[in-house]
């Protein structure tokens, strides 16, 4: 099971504010008791509006909540006094979040800034008083307009980490050491297959104050595309990367094989992950000597740069970010 702290979907039950609703009233005081209409217009409903907010990194904090109600604008009253209008219901989502429809799957909005409201749902216009309908021929209009009803969805919310470089490779293939070693993220590590549950983003340090992301994606195996082991749930995080860091231990059987493996679950899934720039690391170098690393070369795919590194040593792990931040700013 994922780590109950790293929620990357939610659908939840969205209702805008219904418009308030105008008032007929007819003025009567002591001086004119046929003063004539004066009733107000009724208050806008509250949007429905989702905020960026870079601190959070998540959807945890909507788990449990399954309806989110705007609030309704309020009825105009007499002496064309207007109906206040809804509070939006403001819901504060991380970076990267993106708007769907649960049944089909269609794109509806994404935030990307910090900052950043989309209104994904509007609320409901106020009714016009009574006063708007006066006039010599209708001199006490005693009707007004209803508000306008608000709009009510499911919608689904699904956040793809937002990172520069994502970690690509089976289970064990060294990924969550490599990232602790770089960066400053703390996985879970042991000696044993999927051990990362949850995407991992940790911020790599680069020469003069410069820095570029990296993501730690949990392990893809043969099928992924088909849902087998932690299936499509995380593959979709690779689509916001920049660049594919391909991890693939020294001691491995076929390099090539893995290799290829790893690229057809990704083009199965989808094809436009083949556009994107690749760099290949041959981890856990520190248990080969130079002529075994140039026995190992011979076995690597061509047209790919490749890196032979240890994140134990520490092997080559400059190398490496020389080569991802050239790739990245290329």
């Amino acid at each position: 099971m994922p780590n109950e702290n790293f929620i990357d979907y939610v659908k939840i039950f969205f209702r805008s504010g219904k418009g308030g609703a105008g008032s007929a009233h007819l003025q009567r005081t002591a001086q004119d008791p046929k003063a004539g209409p004066d009733g107000g217009d009724g208050g806008k409903g509250g949007d429905v509006v989702l905020k960026g907010n870079r601190n959070l990194w998540t959807l945890l904090h909507l788990r449990y909540t399954k309806h989110i109600y705007a609030e309704d604008g309020g009825n105009g009253t007499a002496n064309q006094c207007s109906g206040r209008n809804g509070k939006n219901a403001v819901v504060e989502v991380p970076l990267g979040t993106i708007v769907k429809d649960p049944e089909t799957g269609a794109f509806l909005c994404e935030v990307l800034q910090d900052g950043q409201e989309l209104c994904v749902l509007k609320g409901g216009r106020g009714g016009l008083g009574n006063v708007h309908f006066k006039s010599a021929t209708r001199q006490t209009p005693r009707f007004a307009q209803p508000g306008e009803e608000g709009v009510e969805t499911w919608l689904g919310l699904e956040l793809k980490v937002l990172a520069d470089v994502g970690l690509v490779g089976f289970p064990n293939a060294g990924k969550s050491t490599l990232i602790s070693v770089l960066s400053n993220a703390k996985p879970k590590i042991a000696d044993y297959p999927f051990t990362t549950l949850q995407p991992n983003l940790g911020m790599v340090a680069y020469h003069d104050h410069k820095s570029f992301v990296i993501a730690d994606i949990p392990g893809i195996i043969k099928g992924a595309s088909q849902g087998k082991g932690l299936g499509i749930r995380f593959l979709r995080h690779i689509e916001r990367n920049a660049v594919l860091l391909f991890t693939i231990p020294c001691n491995t059987e076929s390099i090539k094989k893995e290799y290829k493996i790893l690229l057809n679950e990704l083009n199965a899934y989808s094809p436009e992950l083949m556009d994107k720039k690749r760099i290949l690391a041959i981890t856990k170098c520190d248990l080969l000597d130079e002529k075994e690393i140039r026995k190992v070369h011979k076995k690597v795919p061509d047209n790919i740069t490749v890196v032979y590194i240890s994140a134990v040593t520490h092997q080559n792990l400059q190398l490496l970010k020389d080569k991802i931040w050239k790739v990245l700013n290329e």
